[in-house]
């Protein structure tokens, strides 16, 4: 088995920076030796926003968000290197999810794109570079996603507990005999786009401007209606789907004040993951990691909808809450090493367990002056 370091790489769907997590791996356990974050530049962070909010744009623009995206991605990598004192030859490989920008599981033609060009990062940090993790498990027939649950379930066991990711999209793992987990709906990035149109900020701290609105009971309750929840897992989705236009056009209240908008996105979070904690794993523990958890306001109305559920951080059980995501890349890029499954076909659809994601290697051979000794060699026969 290949042992070592690893890097997990991570920009979630709220777009604010990328994150990386440097860890030491084998099959029986994981340490977390440190972590780092870079936040994107202003305008390439704005530039993610207006193509996941408005998916169409020229090739040229794209090719250039790759470039730019693997660049901030190599930038998370060296700093957490420098951070701890790690050379790249010291490192077994970089496990890079990539910037999500479109996500599209349940499509005639299903696919999913992230960018964030690994051969770059990989020529940045002279690290091999692990990536594409979700499209294997996708031609296998699943939905690519969530692909978090397989590292809960390695580091947690089949506890009973459950894991509750709030990122920009909101998922569980409940770890049963047999794990499973979903998207369960919006989250930090739907509140966060509400924010920056309205406030120009860019996320709502603590949960102080939603405080201040209002349930709007009837747009949640036309949000509620919305097929995507009472759809069973495996399923998943992403900010292409739940985001301020959807929410725009079940309002029928062209009088609604922001905050009360803000509000009632706040509570349609914590409503959609209670319900579906109490529709498929009634606990008595949730673990939280994810941004989520600095919304103390969000916290407060998700323990009000479980109020015989005990909720604590993630760290409460050993694992960075923050780092949780960067530690599941590095841990599948661990096992892409050692051509070992990554995906739980029960949590994702897939038909079969496959490895996950392709090998960009730091450096490639010199094949050229091989090719010529070939030729010459051949020549003289």
């Amino acid at each position: 088995m290949t042992s070592g370091l690893y890097i997990g790489l991570m920009s979630g769907t709220s777009v604010d920076s990328v994150d990386a997590a440097l860890l030491h791996i084998d099959s029986h356990e994981f340490e977390l030796l440190g972590t780092a974050s870079v936040q994107y530049d202003a305008d390439l962070r704005l530039a993610l926003l207006a193509l996941k909010s408005t998916p169409h744009t020229s090739l040229a623009s794209l090719v250039e968000l790759d470039h730019r995206v693997a660049t901030a991605f190599a930038t998370a990598a060296t700093c957490v290197m420098q951070r701890y004192n790690v050379s790249s030859d010291e490192i077994s490989a970089i496990g890079s999810h990539g910037q999500t920008i479109f996500h599209l599981p349940d499509s005639r033609f299903a696919g999913t794109l992230q960018i964030g060009d690994p051969n770059l990062i990989a020529a940045l940090t002279q690290v091999d570079v692990v990536a594409d993790f979700r499209r294997a498990d996708m031609a296998a027939g699943g939905q690519g996603a969530p692909l978090a649950p397989a590292f809960h379930q390695f580091v947690l066991g089949s506890t009973g507990d459950i894991v509750l990711n709030l990122g920009g999209i909101a998922n569980i793992t409940v770890l049963n005999q047999e794990t499973i987990g979903f998207d369960t709906g919006p989250a930090n990035a739907i509140l966060d786009e509400c924010t920056q149109h309205f406030q120009s900020k860019a996320f709502d701290e603590h949960g102080l401007w939603a405080r201040s609105g209002s349930v709007d009971q009837k747009l949640l309750q036309a949000m509620l209606a919305d097929p995507y929840f009472a759809k069973a897992p495996p399923k998943s989705t992403g900010t292409d789907y739940f985001n301020l236009a959807w929410a725009m056009e079940r309002c029928d209240n062209p009088d609604i004040s922001s905050q009360d908008l803000q509000r009632t996105l706040l509570e349609l979070t914590a409503v959609t993951v209670a319900r579906d904690i109490d529709r498929f794993a009634r606990s008595a523990k949730v673990l939280v990691c994810g941004g989520g958890l600095k919304n103390t306001f969000l916290m407060e109305r998700l323990s009000a909808s479980l109020p015989e559920t005990s909720i604590q951080p993630l760290d409460s059980r050993g694992i960075n809450s923050e780092a949780c995501e960067c530690c599941a890349f590095a841990w599948l890029a661990y096992r892409f090493k050692n051509n070992l499954p990554g995906n739980l076909p029960q949590v994702t659809g897939a038909s079969r367990r496959v490895v996950l994601g392709a090998m960009y290697p730091a450096q490639q051979a010199d094949c050229a002056g091989d090719f010529t000794q070939k030729k010459m060699n051949h020549s003289h026969r």
